[in-house]
């Protein structure tokens, strides 16, 4: 299939989803951390996914994933 939009692409914005769907398999991988919080920005012309997480000592830190689709290479 040859992408004819990128920003954002339908593979970006379904990966998006998909690694937002998938946070408590994430968690259950992770040995000292929780996953208190999940935001998406789908729309946006690379949509990202905040991951709000806490450590054992309860202190509070953020993972950003941006989702962008390289051009097709053909």
């Amino acid at each position: 299939m040859i992408t004819k939009q990128y920003n954002p692409s339908q593979l970006e914005v379904e990966f998006a989803k998909a690694i937002k769907e998938l946070a408590p398999e994430i968690e259950a991988k992770l040995s000292q951390f929780k996953i208190i919080g999940v935001e998406d920005n789908i729309k946006a012309d690379n949509p990202m996914v905040r991951i709000k997480i806490t450590d054992t000592d309860n202190d509070p830190h953020e993972v950003v994933l941006k989702i962008i689709q390289k051009p097709d290479q053909v």
